[in-house]
């Protein structure tokens, strides 16, 4: 960082375990101040900005006035409210998966993001895992491939399907592979509270001939997250995300140690860094996720949630 280079003011909307996350990465960014964090449950505000010595705000337009950049990292059915404020302030902004609840809100955010000028990024921090894997570098394009998500019950993020909970880590990973949306899907629930779907499975089709079965539960018995990639040319690759290794049998041009690389070891950091370095560098520094790669995963878990029957919200 150069002397003239500016210190950002950050922000973080909502004091749950990932605002948690979010708060302490800025706190130990050289380039940023963490200046606090709101939050509605002002005992949870309080405990985080005690521990980095910040302001538990008690209004989110006032850590607006006073932040240059924002985390939104509060239940999915807020992310609009708090983006659309931090967006029309002028402050760049950095919101937790999925962008919003609906597709017309996501396409809101990404039209005042661009009339001012702003940076819009969307926190897929998987995308960093492939990333030093090598799979964004010179491979052959992706087939077919299966994925399984499975979470144990939690009284987290109830408020949206499993789709926005979970599996759009692997939508939004599938849709980066496959350079775009796909052109049919298929999905059945297999268990739903109160319409939403707590365990789903999809089959989506691509237009470039790749098609990927993706399964998802946050009501199971252990935690399992792995996939399986088939490539032109036959090469396999099964890929463990809770332990980090891959089996490499056909010999792609990947990184077997990359679970000792930063961005693998703490993908939510390598995130928020990513937006950081983007904001002072808008010219040279690429966005992980900007606003209209997470406006498109939302457009995809909408669509499996109504071909499954699912409501996406409450």
């Amino acid at each position: 960082m150069t002397q003239t280079q500016q210190i950002l003011r950050a922000g973080v909307v909502g004091a749950g375990v990932f605002g948690g996350y979010h708060s302490g990465k800025y706190a130990g960014d050289g380039r940023t101040e963490f200046i606090g964090v709101f939050d509605p449950v002002r005992d949870r505000a309080r405990a985080i900005s005690r521990q980095y010595g910040a302001i538990a705000f008690t209004s989110l337009n006032a850590m607006i006035e006073e932040a240059d950049i924002i985390t939104v990292a509060s239940p999915a059915l807020f992310h609009h409210d708090a983006a659309h404020r931090a967006l029309t302030a002028g402050r760049h902004v950095l919101v937790e998966k999925p962008i919003c609840a609906t597709v017309e809100e996501g396409r809101e955010l990404l039209s005042l993001a661009e009339k001012f000028g702003r940076v819009l990024q969307v926190g897929h921090q998987e995308r960093f895992v492939f990333a030093a894997m090598g799979l964004f570098g010179n491979v052959p394009a992706a087939r077919t491939l299966s994925a399984r998500r499975m979470g144990t019950p939690s009284a987290r993020n109830l408020d949206v399907s499993v789709t926005l909970d979970l599996m759009i880590h692997d939508i939004d990973l599938v849709l980066a592979l496959a350079g775009g949306a796909p052109s049919r899907v298929d999905a059945q629930m297999r268990a739903e509270r109160g319409g939403l779907a707590d365990h789903i499975f999809t089959r989506m089709e691509f237009p470039g001939g790749l098609v990927a079965e993706l399964e998802s539960s946050r009501v199971a018995s252990d935690r399992d997250r792995v996939m399986t990639i088939g490539f032109e040319g036959g090469a396999v690759l099964d890929v463990d995300f809770i332990r980090k290794r891959f089996d490499n049998g056909a010999g792609l041009p990947l990184d077997p140690d990359f679970a000792d690389a930063a961005m693998a070891k703490d993908s939510l950091g390598a995130s928020v860094q990513n937006f950081v370095s983007r904001v002072l560098d808008p010219a040279h520094v690429s966005p992980a996720a900007d606003g209209r790669a997470g406006l498109m995963a939302l457009e995809a878990a909408l669509a499996i949630d109504q071909a499954a029957g699912s409501l996406s919200r409450m």
